[in-house]
């Protein structure tokens, strides 16, 4: 997904690059994305994270989300089978992909932009047509993510355990 300009979400997605590192960085110390993003990783472990080392490309594709010409968010997606660590390593589905992500301004929270973000970024990912199945894992705990999520259209699959602990797995089909 190369940067795109902006649909009719007004939202635009530009790739993560070394020189966002500490933009991104400071947004991951604003205490409502810390608390579910625990613990904040250092810039350096940023760039180990996100940023492609000898030109591979990383497993994990992350984008820093633009309402016109402001940077908004955060949101990254990853090929969910085989994504290592010990994560959903059940999945048989090649074309599910899975997001995480989230607002960078506190005061932008429950106004709609998450969902619109959201929905922006599912929508450009079901472009690719191996692409079967969105999905996410909030925290139980995290009920403004969950209903946000639920706006962009995921439904509920059920609670499972992660190995960063229970999580919400939720999923948005192919329209």
């Amino acid at each position: 997904m190369e940067t795109r300009m902006s649909d009719a979400s007004g939202i635009r997605f530009v790739p993560l690059h070394a020189e966002h590192l500490p933009l991104l960085h400071t947004w991951l110390t604003r205490p409502h994305a810390a608390q579910w993003w625990q613990p904040t990783p250092s810039i350096e472990e940023l760039h180990a994270d996100y940023i492609a080392v000898g030109g591979e490309p990383n497993a994990t594709r992350a984008y820093l989300a633009f309402e016109h010409d402001t940077p908004i968010g955060f949101i990254q997606c990853y090929v969910v089978m085989g994504s290592g660590g010990g994560w959903w390593e059940e999945e048989t589905d090649p074309g599910a992909r899975g997001i995480d992500q989230f607002l960078a301004d506190e005061t932008r929270l429950s106004q709609g932009l998450g969902r619109r973000m959201i929905r922006a970024f599912v929508e450009r990912l079901f472009q690719d047509p191996a692409v079967t199945v969105v999905q996410t894992d909030p925290s139980p705990h995290n009920l403004r993510a969950i209903r946000c999520y639920r706006a962009a259209g995921f439904q509920d699959v059920g609670e499972v355990m992660t190995p960063d602990g229970p999580a919400l797995l939720m999923r948005c089909h192919r329209s």
